[in-house]
């Protein structure tokens, strides 16, 4: 197993997210996915081994599963890639993929089909969930009656900020708004629906859609990862309180227990911590995708 991978470092304009790095090829973007990992909006010192990688194939399974929904994708095999990054083909093989330039639609969208995470913090002041009226009674993690779209601002630094759909029709119009709430939840219900058969339960989840050519809606960024989702083992859920997890609730859960205000420099994350959570990534591949993680 290679170490992690925290930054890659190619000569192109880049932007830096808490997993990404980006580079501007000028017709096109190359997105490298580092092993980074983030908690509390702080990327921690050290990374999970492989993670980039294991995030490249999710998403690409999705987007294959999904391919009826247009996408961003372009290529991944490195020997395809323009020639000005031909020479960085080893480092980029397995963790990259050339996609389309697209102007990002400033509203992250989530899909919630139980009550969890800030939907459940939120359901308990006033049993609603971004302005959805929600059944009373419900208890921490509860499937909710149907999948809610409940979308978010996309905030620069700090935590995405709840909005209602009022607010998101007021910030990018009607037309807008409403397609992107009708893909959501389709593309949520479908890829639930597949994840319960396969044993895992997605219960939310976000994405992210780019315009091009004006006013066509694509699918972007990552899909349905380990990062952007809450998975939980099907066979071990039961409502009422926390869930195990696949995804990087083992990391808040263990940064939870130090007393770490949550402020930058995050703590460095034990040997044992890193390789439970590789473990969880490996293990949520593996059962979406059917596939044996080949590195």
């Amino acid at each position: 197993m290679a170490d992690a991978l925290l930054q890659s470092d190619l000569p192109f304009p880049v932007r830096r997210g808490k997993v990404r790095d980006v580079y501007d090829l000028g017709e096109s973007l190359l997105i490298v996915a580092t092993d980074r990992i983030s908690a509390f909006d702080c990327v921690m010192p050290n990374g999970i081994p492989d993670k980039g990688a294991i995030l490249t194939r999710l998403s690409l399974f999705w987007f294959d599963y999904l391919k009826d929904v247009e996408n961003h994708l372009i290529e991944t095999d490195v020997n395809r890639y323009p020639v000005s990054v031909a020479q960085y083909a080893d480092s980029l093989r397995g963790r990259s993929m050339v996609v389309k330039k697209a102007r990002v639609i400033p509203i992250e969208c989530v899909a919630r089909g139980y009550l969890a995470g800030s939907g459940w913090k939120e359901y308990q002041k006033n049993s609603s969930v971004c302005s959805i009226g929600l059944p009373g009674g419900l208890r921490q993690c509860d499937k909710l009656p149907a999948p809610i779209f409940t979308p978010a601002t996309k905030e620069e630094s700090g935590h995405d900020i709840n909005v209602s759909y009022a607010e998101t029709i007021a910030r990018i119009g009607e037309p807008l708004a409403r397609t992107l709430r009708d893909l959501t939840l389709n593309i949520y219900t479908r890829a639930a629906d597949y994840a319960l058969a396969r044993g895992v339960i997605i219960a939310d989840t976000k994405f992210e859609f780019g315009l091009i050519d004006e006013d066509r809606v694509i699918l972007i960024d990552e899909v349905l990862t380990p990062d952007s989702s809450r998975f939980w083992p099907a066979d071990k859920y039961k409502s009422g309180r926390d869930q195990e997890s696949f995804d990087k609730q083992y990391v808040r859960n263990y940064l939870e227990s130090l007393a770490w205000d949550k402020t930058p420099p995050a703590p460095a994350l034990p040997g044992a911590v890193v390789m439970g959570t590789r473990g969880r990534y490996v293990e949520a591949y593996e059962k979406l995708t059917g596939l044996k993680l080949q590195l």
